[in-house]
């Protein structure tokens, strides 16, 4: 385990595995596993593999060995930030970032964390379209909640495929419009959202979700563009998850130790201020800012799947050794 002093602690605002764990504490997420309510997250048994994985991500950005590609300068330029939380601004830091994904991947199996490198990213980039194209404050909000996000040391869960009904209709053909999240309401201080996103990664664990828009929309999908940020502890969200990785199973040497969960999240009339919403109806630029997530998350990948081929090969050789052979040709 990491362990720092106060004064470390607050010059470099960063937090360790543990401080992480402890910082769940601070969130009263209504969640399910395996059709029962978990009443603290950083508690429950079959979620912990995934807080471990996460946990990482932390104490790596505090060791000094791994500061060169764990750590990126903030918004400002002011500090260090964990790079997962960084924006990407020239090619040098997307190759920091693939190596820094191998990385974690090869401890963990999943960085589960660069979701929210990558969707910061896009939004930064939604952003700046939209503000060119429409005028607005857009910009403004998203980079006061980036600064945020960093300041503090966050993770964001990305909340995009939609559950999406009947595949052959559009959003708002649905018999059911909470096939997909949507504006329900607007008020004079935000919006209200309803809908059901599906396979929202580790969102148990995380202090936010970003919600982002899963296709590209027309003028009558105008409700379901909408991309926001809240907290998992938002009034009117259930989360409905299975149990992260394998835990609790001896046997389970790896998994038992880390995993990821999946959620299926259920928008009932949530409320979002308006100093969290970063599109909203806009459905012309519905479609750039899907395919700006896909394309950073994808590059992601790279780094993810070579980090765990590396773990698949290690373990290939550790059978090989086991069954009394060796890896070297004669």
């Amino acid at each position: 385990p990491v362990t720092r002093s106060c004064h470390e602690r607050m010059s470099a605002m960063l937090m360790s595995a543990a401080e992480y764990r402890e910082s769940l504490r601070r969130y009263t997420p209504r969640v399910f596993v395996e059709g029962q309510a978990v009443t603290c997250v950083a508690d429950e048994p079959r979620l912990a593999p995934g807080i471990n994985a996460i946990g990482v991500t932390y104490d790596y950005a505090l060791d000094a060995a791994r500061a060169p590609l764990a750590l990126a300068p903030n918004l400002d330029g002011t500090r260090q930030v964990n790079r997962f939380l960084a924006l990407n601004r020239d090619s040098d830091d997307l190759l920091a970032k693939l190596e820094y994904t191998r990385l974690v991947c090869q401890e963990t199996g999943c960085a589960m964390r660069y979701l929210t490198m990558d969707g910061l990213n896009a939004a930064w980039q939604l952003t700046h379209r939209l503000d060119a194209a429409v005028g607005g404050e857009y910009h403004a909000r998203l980079r006061a909640y980036v600064q945020r996000v960093q300041d503090e040391d966050l993770t964001v869960g990305i909340a995009m495929t939609d559950a999406k009904g009947d595949r052959s209709l559009r959003p708002h053909q649905q018999a059911n419009p909470d096939a997909y999240v949507h504006v329900s309401k607007r008020e004079a201080g935000g919006v209200r959202i309803s809908g059901t996103k599906a396979i929202v990664t580790s969102a148990p664990y995380v202090h936010e979700l970003l919600v982002l828009p899963g296709r590209a929309m027309t003028a009558e999908d105008a409700p379901f563009a909408i991309a926001c940020a809240l907290p998992v502890d938002a009034p009117g969200l259930t989360m409905i998850a299975r149990p992260a990785g394998r835990p609790g199973e001896e046997k389970a040497l790896f998994s038992n130790k880390y995993g990821q969960t999946t959620a299926v999240c259920v928008f009932d009339d949530v409320f979002v201020p308006w100093d969290r919403v970063f599109l909203c109806g806009e459905y012309e630029h519905s479609e750039f800012l899907t395919k700006s997530y896909a394309t950073h998350h994808r590059h992601s990948c790279i780094g993810a799947r070579a980090g765990f081929g590396d773990l698949l090969i290690g373990a290939g050789a550790l059978m090989i050794e086991a069954n009394g052979l060796s890896m070297l040709r004669n």
